[in-house]
């Protein structure tokens, strides 16, 4: 069954012909603005309320809901209709409260260190799961008001690129949220970032780069292989010209592997050349991988390094490594077949 999220205003005034013309801004305030799901429009006469309900059923079930960080860090399992489960979480910062969405069950891109892309892939989320899970998160926030949403969950947000631009599109025009509080991930799909921008939303690009040669990213990033990294540098090139806005380059640092000197003299000058941000992710262990990510004394050494050759770079301050809810550790995929899902808080 389709989502709610998936109708247009328009759509809705069609739907709900014979009703009172204001029962369609009702149904709309609740769903964007409140971010309700049709049983929570309370605005609405029951009877309407139930009507609309069983017609748009939930796209998500929750099998697990787990947290750490006292609090500020939580992770949900979904269960969709199928059966195959999904990710999403949220963090809640002093400045800002941001949820972390997935665009797959599973992943096809098979990145060596990334839990999702050792489970491998089930299918291609719709844009109504992409969005309910924006709005869970959006009311489990509250009274805090979800600023950011980023793609960077379970999946490739550009190899399932009509649904995620749809829910950008969306979230933007009907949620109001600014673009530049949208960023989409990607391992580098040098042709899709040249189609998102001519898009025409500045919204935010996050690289997956981990390595600046191509025989060692062609190792942790398959993808490589396709689009080598004088491809990526064209699309990131042709990407800033078209929107004027910065992108960013996520390298997750693992011991011997891309924290050494050379890594270090290879990442600089590809960095320096497209004035690109580099996040600078210590590498959050999974079962499949069996490296060590960089101590931390490594790790500011590395940031050290950049910044001493002129590039603008942060480390990222890791968060729900204790639920498994970090950078590449979303791993609870089933592909279509129900399993026991551990729950455990901290």
């Amino acid at each position: 069954m389709p989502s709610a999220y998936e109708y247009t205003k328009e759509e809705f005034a069609e739907l709900l012909v014979g009703e009172p013309r204001y029962r369609v801004e009702q149904v709309w305030h609740g769903l964007w603005t409140e971010g309700q799901a049709i049983d929570g429009i309370t605005t609405i006469p029951k009877a309407l309320r139930a009507r609309l309900a069983e017609q748009f059923p939930p796209s998500l079930e929750v099998a697990s809901d787990v947290q750490s960080d006292h609090g500020a860090t939580r992770k949900w399992v979904f269960r969709l209709a199928d059966g195959s489960t999904i990710e999403t979480v949220l963090m809640s910062y002093e400045d800002r409260v941001t949820v972390c969405v997935s665009s797959q069950a599973g992943c096809a891109m098979g990145c060596t260190f990334c839990a999702t892309g050792q489970a491998g892939f089930t299918r291609n989320l719709t844009s109504g799961e992409v969005l309910e899970q924006v709005m869970f998160a959006a009311r489990a926030a509250a009274p805090r008001r979800l600023s950011n949403v980023v793609f960077m969950g379970m999946g490739e947000p550009l190899a399932n690129y009509l649904v995620t631009i749809n829910s950008v599109k969306r979230l933007h025009e009907y949620r109001g949220l600014s673009a530049r509080h949208l960023t989409v991930s990607t391992v580098g799909v040098a042709p899709a970032i040249e189609r998102m921008a001519r898009e025409g939303l500045p919204l935010t690009l996050a690289v997956s780069l981990h390595a600046a040669n191509n025989d060692t990213r062609s190792e942790l990033v398959p993808l490589n292989r396709r689009y080598p990294l004088e491809r990526l540098h064209e699309a990131c090139v042709n990407w800033m010209a078209a929107t004027g806005r910065r992108l960013s380059f996520e390298w997750a640092l693992i011991e011997g592997v891309n924290d050494t000197e050379q890594a270090l003299d290879e990442l600089a000058p590809y960095a320096f050349s497209l004035r690109a941000h580099v996040n600078l992710i210590p590498l959050n262990p999974t079962p499949g991988y069996l490296v060590r990510g960089s101590s931390t004394q490594r790790v500011h050494e590395f940031r050290d390094g950049l910044i001493a050759r002129g590039v603008n770079v942060t480390v990222r301050n890791t968060r729900g490594r204790s639920i498994d809810a970090a950078c590449g550790q979303l791993a609870n995929v089933t592909n279509g077949r129900r399993r026991p899902i551990p729950v455990r808080s901290s």
